[in-house]
């Protein structure tokens, strides 16, 4: 991917989980914050081919914090001096991870069906994330750092007035991502993921956004759903944490 791209995806991402602090380094962007989310508590270089001469500087912010460090490193050849100095330093991999973009006018003709669309989360839309096969703490942890993601929309699909699907898209540096999806345990394979995916093509489309992405782990299950819907693989990576 060309490296402005690069640049322009890793800020988007950091934007959609808005960390309460975020600095600069050297070309990386740092973000420091207390929960579960790893992309909005982690150092990610701004390009792939970085030099790991601002790692001390990096760790030492963590530090003055009293935060663990954490970085979000791509599986690219040219960083490998950087994995190997954080490995040197105690650090180690793991929660691999894909990031996947793609053409938001083909996910607004991914699926038929109706989703709405909702400039803040009510209170049923966060259940989601707290019912059955879902982490409590974490489920809680995200619905209050999405739904401070500015600018971003709400996606969800009720049956019987129940939500039984939900999502985020956020908006900033030309992007579109997609955060947060999550379907009640129960209602899986119904096809309620792909009508929020598809709408949120569809208003990506009416903003004039071209580009989508996502972050999937890779042993999660829905990376079928998104390849069907378009989203292919720019590269993978690993958090590497104490």
């Amino acid at each position: 991917m060309d490296a402005g791209l690069v640049e322009s995806l890793e800020r988007a991402t950091v934007a959609a989980v808005a960390p309460p602090e975020v600095l600069e380094i050297r070309g990386w962007l740092a973000s420091f914050d207390n929960g579960t989310i790893g992309r909005a508590k982690c150092a990610v270089p701004l390009s792939h081919d970085v030099s790991d001469e601002a790692v001390p500087e990096i760790l030492a912010a963590y530090e003055s914090r009293g935060l663990p460090p954490g970085f979000r490193i791509p599986d690219t050849q040219a960083l490998s001096p950087l994995r190997a100095r954080l490995a040197a330093r105690g650090l180690a991999p793991g929660k691999p991870t894909l990031v996947k973009v793609g053409d938001t006018a083909r996910l607004a003709a991914f699926a038929d069906g109706a989703a709405e669309i909702l400039d803040r989360p009510d209170a049923a839309w966060g259940e989601v994330f707290l019912g059955p096969g879902f982490d409590p703490v974490d489920g809680a942890h995200r619905v209050k750092v999405l739904s401070r993601s500015p600018g971003a929309a709400f996606g969800v699909v009720r049956e019987a007035g129940r939500p039984v699907a939900v999502g985020v898209a956020s908006f900033g540096h030309g992007w579109m991502g997609i955060h947060g999806m999550r379907t009640a345990a129960t209602e899986r394979g119904l096809g309620y993921a792909g009508r929020i995916l598809a709408a949120f093509g569809r208003l990506a489309a009416e903003r004039g956004v071209r580009r989508a992405f996502l972050q999937v782990e890779e042993l999660n299950p829905a990376r079928s759903l998104y390849r069907k819907a378009g989203f292919e693989r720019a590269w993978s990576y690993h958090y590497w944490t104490p």
